[in-house]
């Protein structure tokens, strides 16, 4: 699965947890182009998941990349930029697909 990450600065760690749950960082845009909060952004090919990090985004950005997720039919995740909130985002996101699985049980 590809990720296209919106926000921070710098990654830290999230690579690593990204890698754990079998996402690619396809992107990562940090937000702070003042492009970003004036027009419409259109996602990369073969995204699969955009990932919105909170604390580093202004409302007009994660606007923005919500709406383009949406119109794109991608599935987004927001979450604070640390590495257990990235976690349980994930974890929630996996279990919610679990639930309805029909494979779930068996």
């Amino acid at each position: 699965m590809n990720a296209m990450l919106i926000g921070a600065d710098r990654l830290g760690n999230i690579p690593g947890v990204l890698d754990e749950f079998g996402i690619r960082i396809a992107a990562h845009v940090t937000g702070r182009d003042r492009s970003h909060q004036r027009r419409a952004a259109d996602l990369p090919v073969g995204v699969d998941l955009v990932i919105l990090f909170t604390d580093f985004l202004g409302h007009n950005v994660m606007q923005r990349f919500r709406e383009a997720a949406g119109k794109a039919g991608v599935e987004f995740v927001c979450c604070r930029r640390s590495v257990c909130a990235l976690k349980q985002a994930l974890d929630k996101r996996a279990g919610s697909r679990c639930r309805d699985c029909p494979n779930r049980g068996a």
